[in-house]
């Protein structure tokens, strides 16, 4: 008899959950074992809870998916761990693997897709489209010039995106439970990283990009 595929998933859209839900249980092998709509939540549950792929969503409320991706590495490598995102995979996907991500999905995929990548994460292997695999080999290419914002790290590129589309320095350090003091340096670090003097010069090079919708 073929052991079920446990599965926690871990997204802030309600509505979104009950969606995979509902696609998990035509599966004749896939089984919820719980669900959370926080970082934190997440990694409670993930604690309590005996699973063999977390369904990550990169967006979370409380804290990034890239962080409770670390955390959840960190303490069980054996997870394998899915990142779902409605972003494109040229965006997030790469950080996420370099993270210990098995796979990278975007929200807008088939259902079929889902399942498949699920199936093949639990068994221990690596998940990517063709999309991003060809955005992989492209990364690995030694002509390749590197983008300014890929110098950045998880936290400052975060807060590049965050600044971009129009939150201030305080609601980004209220959302993220930072301090004010900690999100002006990672403004200050992304600023010099990529040469830019301020928030306008920031926001039309995200725009330019495509960095933000």
């Amino acid at each position: 008899m073929t052991k079920n595929i446990k599965v926690l998933i871990a997204d802030d859209h309600a509505i979104f959950r009950q969606g995979l839900k509902q696609i998990l249980a035509d599966t004749r092998d896939i089984v919820v074992a719980a669900e959370a709509e926080t970082g934190r939540d997440a990694v409670q549950l993930f604690r309590n809870h005996d699973c063999d792929v977390l369904l990550l969503d990169i967006s979370l409320p409380d804290r990034s998916g890239i962080e409770v991706l670390k955390q959840v590495r960190k303490e069980s490598p054996a997870v394998a761990v899915l990142m779902l995102s409605m972003h494109r995979e040229d965006l997030y996907a790469v950080r996420s693997l370099k993270a210990g991500a098995a796979g990278y999905l975007n929200k807008q995929s088939a259902p079929a897709e889902l399942v498949n990548a699920i199936r093949q994460v639990a068994a221990g292997k690596k998940y990517i489209s063709p999309a991003l695999a060809q955005e992989l080999a492209t990364h690995v290419s030694d002509d390749r010039q590197v983008m300014p914002h890929e110098t950045l790290s998880d936290r400052e590129y975060q807060t590049l995106t965050m600044i971009a589309s129009g939150k201030a320095v305080s609601d980004i350090a209220s959302e993220l439970v930072l301090s004010v003091k900690t999100i002006s340096m990672y403004r200050s670090r992304l600023l010099q990283k990529m040469k830019l003097r301020h928030n306008a010069e920031l926001t039309h090079y995200a725009i330019k990009n495509q960095l933000v919708d």
